[in-house]
């Protein structure tokens, strides 16, 4: 799921994202357009900021109950694709392959 909020710009009317656990009563972001500082306040008259400040309340609700879900464990048989092992489940050696290709002798 998407954790950011479409925000429109009071002044320039421009749409930009913010991540949705930041905006909250009391945020301040500027408008990487026009450079206008916009307040999110709970008690803000402006619809804007209105709209996402509940978009983001939606959105962090969603993420909440997201990460409350227990995660599906997978079951050993679906390993065998893993990159970092082999097909009987053994891990491979992903470091160097001996020296730089130079004999030991000299």
């Amino acid at each position: 799921m998407e954790d950011t909020v479409q925000i429109t710009c009071t002044r320039c009317k421009a749409t930009f994202r913010d991540r949705a656990r930041r905006i909250q009563g009391g945020y301040s972001r500027q408008c990487p357009n026009c450079e206008v500082i916009l307040f999110f306040e709970d008690a803000s008259f402006d619809k804007n900021v209105q709209t996402a400040l509940k978009e983001a309340k939606k959105v962090r609700r969603a993420l909440r109950e997201e990460e409350e879900r227990p995660a599906p464990t997978r079951a050993p048989s679906d390993r065998e694709g893993d990159s970092r092992t082999g097909g009987e489940g053994r891990k491979i050696d992903l470091g160097r392959r001996g020296r730089s290709g130079r004999n030991e002798e000299t």
